[in-house]
């Protein structure tokens, strides 16, 4: 299946699915506590699984797992042991397989470790920052990260998900973490930054890092088998776009809707611009997985499959 996934994307573009925790939400679930989408992992796994269904039945390729959020350190946190957590995040894998199947593709789902604080802090990377005041000693340097994220990129691996999907990455340290964990483990994944496009047209992370620089890690990096963006607004795609072209991989794109997440007050501000009316532009620029991130519902992923299968100059 990893072999075929390469292919595919190396023959045309491949449709990802969109925001899990905005279906689970649609579809009546709270995911508000700090766990976010994972503690239906242990709560109400069918759920779980009926949302993958409905990105699969809008046409989506790959299932990303409910694992974002998943982490040891956030499953402790909550009173949930680290055997109790490690079969949590191997299910989040058997109930993404089970929805979609032995003919597509399941990624496991590794957000930063901002997702892990639960407070927003994958949008800004201040956890790599040396003067940090969230530990003493301040910032996570390459190493701590790489040796945070290795266990459970194992488990994920180990339970059978396809490719690893590390995503929102809003920092180059970060990024090297997790494009040296993906090397060490020898499974294949995807590296997604979260940026922002600066005032020259130039995209950016979060940490106001050149992209491209970033994305260049991943240069010769066998195991990493695309690069791209995700949670970015789709304005800024034309510019993640051309940054990521430097890694000469396929690349990965699934943006949010438009909107902003305000991470103090846990809501989503502004309106979404997320149309699949762009999709043969992010194609035509480079984009070979395409999906959506958050609030980006299988209706939208509906919209992506149907462009693909029938582009403007077809018509």
């Amino acid at each position: 299946m990893v072999s075929s996934l390469r292919d595919a994307l190396a023959a045309g573009p491949v449709v990802l699915d969109g925001g899990l925790s905005t279906q689970l939400e649609a579809m009546g679930h709270d995911i508000s506590g700090d766990l976010w989408s994972a503690v239906l992992l242990r709560d109400e796994p069918d759920a779980v699984r009926a949302a993958h269904a409905a990105f699969a039945a809008a046409g989506a390729r790959v299932a990303t797992t409910a694992s974002y959020q998943a982490t040891f350190d956030g499953f402790a946190a909550a009173g949930i042991g680290r055997d109790e957590a490690e079969t949590l995040i191997r299910r989040s894998v058997r109930l993404a397989r089970e929805a979609v199947g032995d003919d597509d593709w399941v990624a496991g789902s590794v957000g930063p470790y901002g997702a892990f604080l639960a407070n927003g802090q994958e949008y800004t990377g201040a956890y790599v920052d040396p003067a940090w005041s969230g530990r003493a000693g301040g910032g996570l340097s390459v190493a701590e990260l790489t040796a945070w994220h290795l266990p459970r990129m194992a488990v994920l691996a180990e339970a059978g998900a396809d490719v690893l999907g590390c995503e929102t990455v809003p920092a180059a340290a970060e990024a090297e973490a997790l494009v040296a964990a993906l090397d060490r483990l020898g499974v294949p994944g995807w590296l997604a930054l979260t940026t922002v496009t600066d005032a020259d047209g130039v995209a950016r992370t979060r940490r106001d890092e050149d992209a491209a620089a970033v994305f260049a890690l991943a240069r010769g990096v066998d195991a990493v088998v695309a690069v791209g963006v995700n949670c970015t607004d789709p304005a800024g795609l034309p510019a993640a776009l051309a940054a990521a072209a430097v890694a000469a991989k396929p690349v990965v794109v699934y943006p949010n809707s438009g909107e902003t997440w305000d991470g103090a007050a846990r809501v989503w501000r502004g309106e979404p611009d997320f149309a699949a009316r762009d999709v043969a532009g992010w194609v035509a620029a480079g984009a070979r997985l395409v999906g959506g991130c958050c609030r980006v519902g299988p209706a939208q992923v509906a919209g992506i499959t149907a462009a693909l299968a029938d582009p403007p100059g077809r018509r």
